[in-house]
């Protein structure tokens, strides 16, 4: 079986740790120094170390590598965990983005990006924990 194969989990094509690692920490830096993921910064605390750690235990999992985050923490439970973090739209699109350019910047197959974005998505997307307001009135995240 080559590594290509459909049976292949996202971890192994997208490269194993070396590149999920990578991708975390491109994702960090892009959100630390670049202005337009300054309200995304804003919600993290000023070091990063244990949020890069963390995102990357956490995506080995998630793409079907080794299980570090659960066997550190049990199960992900993202949103309980996240809770504290007011989630909204704006919080939503700036990680999506700043991932997606991450994801480039590793070196990630544009097929691959786009089934990752996708999944990246609805996670994201689910995590909403802010009412939004909109020209038709409010809405909760999930209505």
């Amino acid at each position: 079986m080559s590594d290509e194969s459909p049976e292949s989990p996202p971890f192994e094509l997208v490269g194993g740790e070396a590149v999920v690692r990578q991708l975390v920490d491109g994702f960090y830096d892009l959100m630390d120094l670049e202005p337009r993921y300054a309200h995304l910064r804003s919600l993290h605390g000023p070091d990063l170390g244990a949020s890069r750690d963390r995102l990357f235990w956490f995506l080995c999992g998630w793409l079907g590598g080794p299980q570090h985050y659960t066997d550190r923490f049990g199960h992900p439970r993202l949103r309980m965990r996240h809770m504290h973090v007011p989630i909204g739209v704006q919080a939503r699109n700036e990680w999506l983005s700043c991932m997606q350019e991450a994801m480039t910047e590793v070196g990630i197959a544009p097929q691959m990006q786009s089934r990752l974005a996708e999944s990246f998505f609805q996670t994201a997307d689910w995590m909403r924990n802010q009412e939004e307001t909109t020209r038709m009135g409010s809405f909760k995240s999930g209505d």
